[in-house]
């Protein structure tokens, strides 16, 4: 085998991520043991697990893979969003890891009781995120 051979086997996509910052942990997995991917998202006030379709994943070719999840819904008054950029990472394989830096976006959507009056609808707070991403064997 060629070294460049050997240098595609040796190395994966991370499929998981580990990441901290601002008091909020995030656990993130692009499939799991039932090819679902899952999140689970901690901070000072709740501790919430999402899977498949509770996890909206968009490819944007610019930032590579945002991944948002609903924190909470308030009827008639609006919610709140998670949601983190997910960088493309080669890590060795197998079980290898390496360390990551990344952004994740904490949005409250507001939603008037009174007919829509001109303003900003959605406010938002960016916490930097670092951590480990691997490559799980599923």
């Amino acid at each position: 085998m060629s070294e460049a051979g050997a240098a595609q086997v040796a190395s994966q996509q991370a499929n998981n991520f580990s990441l901290s910052g601002g008091g909020i942990h995030v656990d993130y997995s692009s499939t799991s043991i039932n090819g679902q991917p899952r999140l689970t998202y901690h901070d000072h006030l709740r501790n919430l697990s999402f899977a498949g379709a509770q996890i909206r994943i968009v490819e944007v070719s610019d930032i590579d893979t945002i991944v948002s999840v609903t924190l909470t819904i308030t009827p008639d008054v609006g919610s709140t969003t998670f949601s983190v950029f997910i960088p493309n990472v080669i890590v060795s394989a197998p079980n290898g890891s390496t360390s990551v830096t990344t952004e994740g976006i904490t949005t409250i959507h507001r939603m008037p009781f009174a007919p829509p009056m001109p303003g900003q609808r959605e406010v938002y707070n960016t916490v930097r995120l670092t951590g480990v991403a691997s490559h799980f064997v599923f």
